[in-house]
């Protein structure tokens, strides 16, 4: 042991000794001996530019199975660690790293991913220029140590040049004229190590001569005598290098000459020119040498999208343009200028004529406010025209819908303006104004104008509300405003008094466009109307929000349901609405097929409770049933029982129902009413020589006419009545008798209450004195003649097609005698001897067969 240590410490020496050699000698130290193993750490020249970032090696790969324990960086001259990065007892890629806050800081980071490890540096400072030492510490094996020698490169500022008068250059030096002298100055300032300054002409060192003058300013002068045509366009390229790790700063210009044109002419022009349309023109210019060079501007505005050919002394140029609506009347020159005299040119100039379509802006008059415009203010608007040809038409759009001059809607236009007068809120909107000229129409920017008013009701009608005693509601108070509404009040008014709402019941459910009361009616007196009032910034509401809180429930039923229009496949079906609980109301109708519970389809009808049923199949029973609804529910349904609808081509002759032409039923009814007609003069004339049976036998041809029957005249007078018919009637009847308590007035036997189910069924054969009377409609009974329950669930009629056309008439007789009944309208009819025949039951009787009305 004591044999190594005795070794290490004569190496050590030698190594010193080595160090104080080469320093005695004046040369820079090769390296240092390593404090901790011995060695001599040679060192590494490594270089970096400011600004950017530098990599320092320093390999950490433990020999054998080996572990990295510590990595330390040090600065030369300091003992103290400017880096560590410690792996004891945790992976590496978990190490713990440190860098000195007063060194390096967050700009280093000790990157282990790449091989060798490296100590990234980034954004060099002049002042990190040094020497760095990286010591690695393995857990068994030897201490390993690098040495770098970083130098700090600061690159020179951008150089400049200068012409003779020491003005600055940008890209162009000239225009010269030939056997003139150039004389350019390169300046630059600063860099470490001092910047080498040179010139290149086209690429080619010609200079790299430079000064150092006062403070960090190095500069290149060049002189470049006798410039002929060769040197046009000449590229001079100032230089200034201090390293090859970044290019060189570098600043260039272009020579350029003047040659001394002789023509300059503006070939193939146009004239109008359209805007935003792509135009070419050409110059061409002779008589110089070398060929001119041709510019061309646009007022005082040069430009740059040409083509220029050559040939031999002449140059042509060939401009692209596009004009724009700016442009009209504006001037395109031609310029050929001559390098070898010295402000002499040649130009010429086109004016040119540009039409566009009109360009238009809308704005609101200059003395107004856009967001302090209320109800009744007078506004202006204005619409600014720019067009050639001058526009011919000016139109003004709200909303898309144009406005006309107007003083009675307070609409007024005058040139290029718009006056409104007294505006409301429907003058809010978005306005456009439009021009038109022969190029076309404009449509303006769209300007939003606002008008701010107070709240009024969004609804303008008095709401019900109904509610039942305990049950609480939300009244909804909506409002439109602009701007939105800041606060709300509410007041209760019955018949008694009038209360204020407290705020705390709907201040949390207000905002700007609604407030919301939640209202539980108690008792009587909670019943009454609710009103509700906004107010904004621009003041209150004037007309207040009216909620009528009513007592509400569900509606009643309808009532005298009957159907009209009946055809093989439709019918009308109208009923009488009943009370509706104290709520708006509708009604719905459900159709269902026989043993069905389910409806086919269902009806709804907003206004009354009348419906049309169509495309329905023929000889099939329906049952109808109708409601009323609102918002607390439905009524009880009313049934409407044994609805058939015949199907036209299955009648027979029995029904006395045969369809015939239309124009021989008119014919035949005809003659019928002339033959009645003639009957009654007749019977008339021999009133005093007639018994009343005989009448009676000449009238109906021998048959017994009782008073109960309710069979049409034409078919109870018709000799044929005891046969079976084919066609009885001209026109098959639909509709029944009169009803039965009109029968009564006239003292007629009532009828039965159920009748047959059948539609428009006859027995034309059951008796020969008297004829069936046609089924008529009743209210179906739960016992045979007692009537029907005020509380039963549905109201049911029986046949109600036998009802339909069966309206009471009161005042009107219904016997076909006058003279022999029981009532008092017959009275006076029984103190005579001549038999009296009632002409308006003779009427009733042929309309109720449906006759033409030509034939009555």
């Amino acid at each position: 042991m004591e044999v190594v240590l005795i070794l290490v410490l004569c190496l050590a020496a030698v190594g010193l000794a080595k160090i104080e050699n080469s320093d005695k000698e004046g040369k820079e130290p090769l390296g240092t001996i390593d404090s901790t193993t011995g060695e001599v750490v040679v060192a590494q020249d490594i270089q970096a530019v400011e600004g950017k970032s530098v990599s320092l090696p320093c390999d950490v790969v433990p020999p054998g199975h080996d572990k990295v324990y510590m990595v330390f960086w040090f600065q030369y001259g300091s003992g103290i660690p400017i880096y560590s990065f410690d792996v004891r007892g945790k992976p590496l890629s978990q190490a713990r790293h440190w860098s000195a806050p007063e060194v390096f800081g967050s700009r280093a980071y000790f990157r282990t991913v790449s091989e060798p490890a490296q100590l990234v540096i980034d954004d060099i400072r002049r002042h990190d220029e040094g020497v760095y030492r990286c010591r690695v510490d393995f857990r068994n094996a030897q201490t390993r140590s690098f040495r770098y020698n970083l130098t700090v490169i600061v690159p020179p500022e951008q150089p400049t040049i200068l012409d003779k008068w020491g003005r600055q250059l940008n890209g162009s030096v000239g225009p010269h004229e030939e056997g003139d002298d150039i004389t350019l100055t390169c300046r630059t300032v600063g860099g470490h190590p001092q910047p080498v300054v040179r010139w290149m002409v086209n690429g080619l060192l010609v200079d790299d001569q430079y000064e150092h003058n006062a403070g960090d300013v190095i500069e290149n002068r060049l002189v470049w005598p006798t410039i002929g045509r060769k040197d046009l366009d000449a590229i001079f390229t100032c230089q200034a290098v201090n390293t090859i790790l970044t290019e060189p700063k570098e600043a260039i210009v272009m020579l350029d000459l003047h040659l001394k044109p002789l023509t300059a002419t503006i070939l193939k022009t146009v004239s109008p020119l359209v805007a935003d349309r792509r135009y070419e023109v050409t110059c061409e210019s002779a008589g110089s040498r070398p060929p001119a060079i041709i510019t061309w501007y646009k007022g005082k505005r040069q430009l740059r999208r040409t083509k220029e050919e050559n040939r031999e002394n002449v140059t042509i140029s060939e401009l692209s343009f596009v004009p724009t609506t700016e442009d009209d009347g504006k001037s395109i020159t031609c310029r050929a200028e001559n390098p070898n005299v010295t402000g002499l040119f040649l130009e010429t100039s086109w004016k040119i004529d540009v039409v566009y379509p009109p360009i238009v802006s809308l704005r609101l008059g200059s003395t107004l406010n856009p967001d302090d415009i209320k109800e009744g203010d007078d506004v202006y608007f204005e619409c600014h025209v720019k067009a050639n040809p001058f526009w011919r038409r000016l139109t003004w759009l709200h909303d898309g819908v144009v406005l006309n001059h107007n003083m009675s809607a307070r609409i007024i236009r005058s040139n290029q303006s718009l006056v409104l007068q007294k505006v409301t809120r429907q003058s809010a909107g978005r306005y456009v104004c439009s021009a038109v000229n022969t190029e076309g129409e404009t449509l303006s920017n769209e300007l939003a104008f606002r008008v701010q008013y107070s709240p009024t009701c969004r609804y303008d009608r008095i709401v019900v509300v109904g509610a039942s005693r305990g049950e609480s509601i939300d009244i909804l108070c909506e409002i439109e405003s602009d701007p939105p509404a800041k606060s709300y009040r509410w007041k209760f008014n019955n018949s008694g008094e009038t209360l204020d709402v407290a705020a705390e019941r709907f201040a949390k459910t207000s905002n700007g466009t609604m407030s919301v009361l939640r209202y539980t009616p108690v008792s009587e007196l909670d019943y009454g109307s609710l009103s509700c009032w906004a107010s904004n910034s621009v003041g209150h509401q004037l007309n207040p929000c009216v909620f009528q809180v009513v007592a509400a429930g569900k509606p009643f039923p309808v009532k005298n349901c009957t159907l009209s229009n009946q055809t093989s496949s439709s019918v009308d079906v109208y009923c009488l609405p009943g009370f509706d609980g104290g709520l708006p109301q509708h009604f719905l109708l459900e159709l269902y097929s026989p043993n069905s519970a389910v409806p086919r389809f269902n009806i709804t009808s907003l206004d009354e409770p009348y419906f049309f049923l169509d495309n329905l199949e023929p000889d099939v029973t329906f049952r109808i049933v109708v409601f009323a609804a609102n918002a607390k529910g439905r009524s009880n349904g009313v049934v409407l029982e044994e609805v058939t609808f015949k199907d036209a081509e299955k009648r027979t002759a029995s029904d006395g129902e045969l369809p015939i032409s239309p124009i021989i039923g008119i014919i035949i009814g005809t003659a019928l009413t002339i033959i009645v007609m003639m009957l009654v003069i007749i019977v008339v004339r021999r009133s005093e020589k007639q018994t009343e049976g005989g009448l009676d036998q000449k009238v109906i041809g021998g048959q017994n006419l009782g008073l109960s029957s309710t069979k049409p005249l034409l078919r109870s007078a018709s000799p044929r009545d005891g046969i079976d018919e084919r066609d009885p009637d001209i026109i098959p009847a639909k509709y029944g008798s009169p009803d039965a308590e009109s029968e009564r007035q006239l003292g007629m036997p009532s009828r039965g209450l159920i009748a047959s189910p059948s539609y428009g069924q006859t027995a034309a054969s059951s008796a020969p004195a008297n004829i069936t009377t046609s089924a008529a409609p009743h209210w179906v009974s739960i016992s045979s003649g007692a009537p029907a329950l005020e509380n039963d669930p549905y109201h049911q009629y029986n046949n109600p097609v036998a009802m339909v056309g069966t309206f009471p008439r009161e005042t009107r007789p219904k016997d076909l005698r006058l003279g022999n009944g029981s009532s008092a309208t017959m009275t006076r009819a029984t103190q005579q001897t001549d038999l009296e025949l009632n002409g308006l039951a003779i009427k009733e009787r042929l309309m109720a067969n449906r006759l033409p009305e030509s034939c009555v």
